[in-house]
Parts: C-alpha cells; structure tokens; sequence
C-alpha cells in the first residue's frame, strides 16, 4: 500500500467514530471529530499498521488500535493549544478546537478522546492478549513518564537555557513516546516477538527525534501557509528549541543521521522494510 492508500484508509475508519445526533452530548461528539478529522498526515497509524504488516499480522483487525493512536494524538494536539498551555489559535490550518468550541469543551473534547482511544483498543476483534499489551504500551506514552510528563518538563523548564539532554528529556516524552509507542502496538497486535518489539522502538525513537527537530526547523524556515500554524512563535516565546542551541546547518545533519539510524535498525531485524523507510526519508524534507 502507498501512504495514500493507508491514509484513505484511516480516514474512512475514523469517520465512523463520534457520531452523537440523537443524543444530548452531540457538542462534545462534534468537538472531538472536528479535531479528529482535520486532516494530518496520520504519520502514526500508519505505522501501526505497516508494523502489523510486516509482523505478519492482520492490517483490518489492527484498524481500531491505529484509529485509536490517533484519537490519543488528537487529544495532545487540542490540550496543548489550550490557553493554559500554548494559547494557539490555529491548528491545520484552521481555526483551534477552543477557538471554535470554547475552552471547557475543547478540554472535555480531548478528555474524551483519550479515553475514547482505550475503549477502541479494548471493543477490538484482537486477541486478549494483544488488546491488552496494545492498552498498556498506550497508556505508558500517555501517562507521567510520557506526554503528559514531557508536557510539564516543557513548561517548568520554560524561560531557561537547557542543553541537549534536557530537550531529549521532554521532547523523547512530548513526541517521541507516541510514535514508539505507535511501532510497538503495531507489532504487539500481530503478536510479534520481543526482537521486533526492540527494532520497532529503536526505529521510532530516531525518527521521533528527527522529526522534533525538523518541526523547531519549520517553526523558522516554513509559511505559515504551508505548516498550517502560525511560524516564529517558538523564538517569540524564547522556547528552548534545537534550532536555538545548534542552528539550522546542524539540525540538518542531525536530521539525516537520525532518520539513517532509523533505517538501519529496520534492517536489522525485518526485510520488507521500504515503506517505512521511504516515510523516514519523506519526514527529513517534510515543509508541514
């Protein structure tokens, strides 16, 4: 399958999801699928399903944990818009959930949708065994030691001069912990081996770093236009990026060996691995 197919294929399963009409929630339903469905290049289910493929396992029985991923990364993207927390106010190129929807159900919308995404992997055809270890690899990402914990390093270390261990620190938790996580479900719900399991995380945690990086490189070098977000804030804001510690020619190269030790770690273990290499490659040079 092309990354069109796999998309088209996402899409069409998580628009079957949230649909409230006959009930009194129906604002919350709409709030959630207008995040869900926004677009993305649903870089993230996508790996769940080509790491389920090359397993062995069944990509249609591994559509609800992919679906889920992207419920549990759409919840991320509305609480980290928030007020309380980045204030953005646009998203894909539109208009952010709070801005729509207001404050208290954008945060409600991204309650639900995390854990909308548990309940998708546990009502899953899968065995028992793998909804179980697809569960627990999700909540491990979302919990303290992963997006929520890297969400707060990011804000109390806020305003200082961090070196490059502390920005692996949160951004490993931040980004990296659910595309790791995202690999690993993959072969959890094929039933893959502890060996695939390892290869699966030593490939996302490279090309998650690689990927940060090159989203604090577009922060500075896109458009607005093209990223779908307002650029500049990060320097606005005096974040801590790796463009600010090491500067765009740097970040470029660090980029390329990330996403080559990615690759290579694929090789290791698996042979029909062109996919996702070609996904790593097409993230290096990615302008949104």
């Amino acid at each position: 399958m092309t990354a069109h197919d796999y998309k088209e294929k996402i899409d069409q399963a998580l628009d079957a999801y949230f649909h409230a009409e006959e009930f009194p929630f129906r604002g919350l339903a709409d709030s959630m699928r207008y995040s869900l469905l926004a677009g993305g290049k649903r870089i993230r289910p996508m790996l769940v399903l080509e790491f389920c493929r090359i397993c062995g396992g069944d990509m249609d029985a591994a559509l609800p944990v992919a679906c889920a991923v992207e419920m549990l990364h759409t919840y991320s993207l509305i609480h980290d818009d928030l007020p309380c927390m980045d204030n953005d106010d646009l998203r894909r190129g539109r208009p952010t959930n709070h801005v729509v929807y207001g404050e208290c159900t954008a945060t409600l919308a991204g309650d639900c949708l995390q854990a909308e995404a548990f309940g998708t992997i546990l009502r899953s055809g899968l065995p028992a065994k793998a909804r179980a270890d697809c569960a627990e690899i999700l909540a491990g990402a979302a919990g303290l030691d992963g997006i929520c914990g890297g969400q707060y390093l990011d804000m109390i270390w806020e305003g200082q001069d961090l070196d490059e261990e502390k920005l692996s620190e949160i951004d490993h938790r931040k980004t990296g912990s659910l595309l790791v996580a995202a690999c690993q479900m993959g072969v959890a719900a094929a039933g893959g081996d502890e060996s695939a399991m390892d290869a699966a995380a030593r490939f996302a945690a490279a090309i998650g770093l690689a990927f940060q990086i090159r989203d604090d490189m577009l922060d500075v070098i896109s458009t607005a236009e093209e990223l779908g977000k307002p650029i500049g804030s990060d320097r606005e804001e005096k974040k801590n990026t790796y463009m600010a510690v090491y500067g765009q020619e740097k970040c470029e190269d660090m980029v390329r060996r990330l996403t080559e030790c990615g690759k290579a770690a694929l090789r290791e273990r698996f042979e029909d691995v062109q996919f996702l290499c070609d996904l790593a490659d097409s993230m290096v040079s990615r302008r949104n």
